[in-house]
């Protein structure tokens, strides 16, 4: 239900955007999207993940978890204020690297500077819970975070368009922190289990691991998409690069479907699978049971386009329809994937995770340049299906004792 809510207030906001601010404004609002995923990743130091693990191990001995939950605030607290100054002071420049020279939307950055400190606390708080095992309260807090959200992006698109948008998307996520103090009070008295001399280096050394894997996903690959979107904007024009952005919100909401089973059922199950016979049982339940459903859903969001950009956004989106086709190719191959790449998180085998998402973004990036050089915005679709095709070859060999 919690999914279904998300994937709906999505489809409402893709609406609301698709009236309000057209294709330039759906391109600009996909760049800052894709910098404040590299930016959240950045403040919180990739520590969330590290942070549910650990909760869920010592959550009984109360020392222990004062130290970790004081180490772990204090420093994002640190790193937030500081990425807060940067943006704030430094509003002018983000706005030409993000929007370029023809947007001035300096306030939205000033805006972001003021919302992030919360917004990191909050998902601190959020791991914190996550990691006490009371997954119904995250579930509450993201949900009436959501709605919020809608609510404010509402009133601020209907009444300020494109800026509208862009301040909903940095202000409304700081909302969470009072949801989230809210429901975690009832677990624990955070802020007086926050102690400053309870600060532990020896713990910052423990989440490094989970800081390498999150911030080279995290960081790296939407600053890829963002240098993509912005040679988009440069060689096609700003409305191509918004279709695309259009075509990429569709593709997230039923790919939102297969990461959610995945994170949720088959990343535990090959965490404690004890050999290969067992982790080779994980990954072919999945290419049987899950993969075939997906192709079918993805066939009928094919010969369904129409009716679907019709329904979510307007008659000037119709030249989307024509990226579908490789988006869905590719989606199909990263869904074959993605159960082989969470073996690196489940195994924490963080080099090879590093050289795979490095070699993927790599070839993500040239191939996008090259393709739409020669076939204009369709390449940017082709080279989404090349990439994934050659990462299911290459981490497909290099699994293949747990496949075949």
């Amino acid at each position: 239900m919690s999914i279904i809510l998300k994937i709906g207030i999505g489809l409402v906001t893709s609406k609301l955007l698709a009236v309000f601010v057209g294709p330039s404004g759906m391109a600009l609002v996909g760049n800052l999207r894709n910098f404040l995923t590299s930016l959240e990743s950045v403040s919180t130091l990739g520590f969330q993940n590290g942070i549910v693990k650990y909760v869920a191990e010592i959550k009984e001995d109360k020392l222990r978890l004062q130290k970790i939950l004081s180490t772990v605030f204090i420093s994002l607290v640190v790193v937030a204020l500081l990425l807060s100054g940067v943006l704030f002071f430094f509003a002018a420049f983000w706005n030409q690297e993000i929007f370029g020279t023809n947007y001035q939307y300096q306030s939205v950055f000033k805006a972001l500077a003021l919302a992030l400190p919360w917004y990191v606390v909050s998902l601190f708080l959020i791991a914190v819970l996550n990691g006490l095992g009371s997954y119904k309260k995250v579930i509450w807090v993201n949900s009436i975070g959501n709605v919020i959200g809608l609510l404010v992006s509402i009133i601020l698109i209907v009444e300020y368009r494109t800026l509208g948008a862009l301040v909903a998307l940095v202000s409304t996520p700081a909302l969470l922190f009072f949801v989230s103090v809210y429901f975690l009070n009832k677990e624990i008295n955070i802020f007086k289990t926050i102690k400053g001399r309870s600060f532990d280096f020896a713990i910052i050394k423990k989440l490094s691991s989970y800081s390498m894997m999150a911030l080279v996903s995290s960081v790296l690959g939407p600053l890829v998409y963002l240098a993509i979107r912005n040679n988009i904007i440069e060689t096609l024009g700003i409305d191509q690069a918004g279709y695309w952005e259009t075509m990429t919100r569709i593709s997230s909401y039923y790919l939102l479907f297969v990461t959610t089973i995945l994170a949720v059922y088959f990343l535990p199950k090959l965490s404690v699978a004890k050999n290969t016979q067992e982790t080779k049982t994980v990954f072919w339940s999945f290419y049987k049971g899950i993969l075939p459903v997906f192709i079918l859903g993805v066939t009928i969001v094919y010969f369904t386009r129409f009716f679907i950009v019709k329904l979510l956004f307007t008659q000037e989106f119709l030249q989307v329809t024509g990226l579908f086709f490789w988006q869905l190719v590719g989606d199909v191959l990263k869904v074959a994937s993605l159960i082989l790449g969470y073996q690196f998180f489940a195994k924490k085998l963080t080099v090879s995770f590093i050289v795979a998402e490095l070699l993927s973004l790599s070839i993500t990036y040239f191939s996008s340049i090259f393709l739409v050089s020669i076939y204009g915005l369709q390449g940017v679709v082709m080279a989404h299906a090349l990439t994934y095709f050659l990462y299911l070859i290459g981490i497909g060999v290099y699994f293949r004792k747990s496949l075949f």
